[in-house]
C-alpha cells in the first residue's frame, strides 16, 4: 500500500525528453514515455530477427540457435543477410533497445526528482555490451571478432578467445575486473546479512535502528560507511567490475597480442632478482 500512495506523486506530467505530453502516460503500472515505444519496437524486431535466423539455421532447440556475424574475412563491410547482414541488424536493435532503456530511465528519475546513477549505471554495462560487438570489432577490423548471439556458440567463443591469449586469468585487467566481483560480492553480502539481523529480532524482541548496525560493524572492523555509505560503495564496486571486464577483453588483440602470461615477465626482470641466482638472468 506504501507504494501504491505513492502513485499520484509519481504520476504527474513532465519529466520528458521527447515528445512531451504525446507519451507521457502509463500502461498499468509502467511508464511509457517515447523511449518505451522505441524500447518494445527494437526489441520486438530484434527477437523477430532471432526468431528468423532460427528458421535459416533449420533448428528451434534454444541450445543450438546461434545468430553468427560476418566471416573475418568480411571486414567491417555491411555483410549478405544469411552471411551476417542478421547479426548487424541485431545488434542495431540491441543497441536501441539498450540505450531507450537507459533514456527511460532518465525520464523516470527526472519525474520523480532523483538523481541519474541508476540510468548512469545501466550505461556501464551497455558500454561493456558495445565493447564486445563494437569497439573491439572495429579496433580489430572486423565484425567477425565479435560474439554470436546463442548459448552454446557464445560459451564457445569465450572458449576460444581466452586460449587465443593462453590462460585469460593472467590478464591483469582480468584480475582486477575478478577482484571487484568478488569485493562486490562480499561488501553486498555483510550488508544484506547485517539488515536481516537487524530487521528480523527474536520473537518479542524489538527490530534494530541504524545506529546498532553502524555499531556492529564498528566493533567488528572498527570502521562503518553507514547505511548511505554501503549503498554507494556497493555502486561503485559493482560499476569498476563491469568497467574493467570491458578493458580486460578490449585490449586483447588490440594492445596486446601475445599469451598474457608473458606480460608479466617484466615481474622476473625486476632488477633486485633478475641477476640473483636461479632467476631470469641468473
Amino acid at each position: 500500500m506504501a507504494l501504491l500512495s505513492f502513485e499520484k506523486k509519481y504520476r504527474v506530467p513532465g519529466g520528458t525528453l521527447v515528445g512531451g505530453d504525446l507519451f507521457d502516460f502509463w500502461v498499468g503500472p509502467f511508464y511509457v514515455g517515447f523511449f518505451g515505444v522505441t524500447t518494445f519496437f527494437f526489441a520486438a524486431l530484434g527477437t523477430i530477427l532471432i526468431f528468423y535466423g532460427a528458421t535459416l539455421q533449420g533448428t528451434w532447440n534454444p541450445w543450438l540457435i546461434s545468430i553468427n556475424p560476418p566471416d573475418i574475412e568480411m571486414g567491417l563491410a555491411a555483410a549478405p543477410l544469411k552471411e551476417g547482414g542478421l547479426w548487424q541488424i541485431i545488434t542495431i536493435c540491441a543497441f536501441g533497445a539498450f540505450i531507450s532503456w537507459m533514456m527511460r530511465e532518465i525520464e523516470i528519475s527526472r519525474k520523480l526528482g532523483m538523481g541519474l546513477h541508476v540510468p548512469f549505471a545501466f550505461g556501464v554495462a551497455i558500454f561493456a555490451y558495445a565493447t564486445l560487438v563494437f569497439i573491439r570489432p572495429v579496433l580489430m577490423g572486423a565484425w567477425g571478432h565479435a560474439f554470436p548471439y546463442g548459448i552454446w556458440t557464445h560459451l564457445d567463443w569465450v572458449n576460444n578467445v581466452g586460449y587465443t591469449y593462453g590462460n585469460f586469468h593472467y590478464n591483469p585487467a582480468h584480475m582486477v575486473a575478478v577482484s571487484f566481483f568478488f569485493t562486490t560480492c562480499l561488501a553486498l553480502a555483510l550488508h544484506g546479512s547485517l539488515i536481516l539481523s537487524a530487521a528480523n529480532p527474536a520473537k518479542d524482541e524489538t527490530m534494530r535502528s541504524p545506529d546498532h548496525e553502524d555499531t556492529f560493524f564498528r566493533d567488528f572492523i572498527g570502521y562503518s560507511v553507514g547505511p548511505l555509505g554501503i549503498h554507494r560503495l556497493g555502486l561503485i564496486l559493482a560499476l569498476m567490475a563491469g568497467f574493467w571486464s570491458a578493458v580486460c577483453i578490449v585490449i586483447s588483440g588490440t594492445l596486446w597480442f601475445d599469451e598474457w602470461v608473458v606480460w608479466w615477465d617484466w615481474y622476473l626482470e625486476l632488477p633486485w632478482w633478475a641477476d640473483a641466482e636461479g632467476g631470469v638472468n641468473g
